[in-house]
């Protein structure tokens, strides 16, 4: 049987199991052995990681040609107009190409948020507000380089969903078995 699990990960920890350099990892959080990674979350960066037992499940979460969505919240400096928006709904032009148009738009604070250890910098001449952006494909920290790219800067960023799959009832560290996907629909 399949074994499926969402994980909040923590700022600061790395998405893997160990690190030679002694650095905080998944194993701090989740002691269940021949469970892997579906897909990556910077360290930096907070949220919703699946893991699995099944590699092809695995492959199917974490490989951009299956373009599952993934949805982030970035909270972002500054106040983003509508064009900013369109031109992350359009798809931006990064150093390694343009981006595949993404869903783009103002939230405000996620309901329930925890705090952040340590929390962001803040600057009282910039205000920040926060923006949901949703993907189909996983460049190297593509979220922070696109808002980046549109004058706004990310401060934090939260990976809320993966396709159906969401943080919510989640706190940071904690882990949930969920379902395996119904395996008609994974072809």
């Amino acid at each position: 049987m399949t074994r499926l699990i969402a994980f909040n990960k923590p700022w600061g920890v790395l998405p893997q199991f160990t690190d030679p350099g002694g650095r905080p990892t998944l194993a701090a959080f989740i002691d269940l052995p021949g469970l892997y990674p579906a897909g990556r979350l910077d360290r930096d960066s907070e949220g919703l990681m699946l893991l699995t037992d099944d590699g092809r499940l695995q492959a199917r979460i974490a490989d951009p040609r299956h373009t599952l969505p993934k949805t982030y919240w970035a909270q972002v400096e500054g106040l983003p107009e509508e064009a900013a928006l369109a031109a992350l709904r359009a798809g931006v032009t990064l150093k390694d190409g343009p981006t595949r148009p993404a869903g783009a738009r103002r939230i405000a604070p996620p309901p329930g948020l925890w705090p952040r250890d340590p929390p962001i910098r803040v600057r009282k001449s910039v205000p920040d507000s926060w923006i949901a952006l949703t993907l189909t494909e996983g460049r190297n920290r593509q979220v922070r380089r696109m808002t980046a790219a549109v004058g706004h800067p990310t401060l934090r960023l939260i990976r809320a969903a993966i396709g159906d799959w969401t943080l919510d009832g989640l706190a940071p560290g904690q882990w949930a078995d969920l379902p395996p996907p119904d395996r008609t629909r994974r072809r």
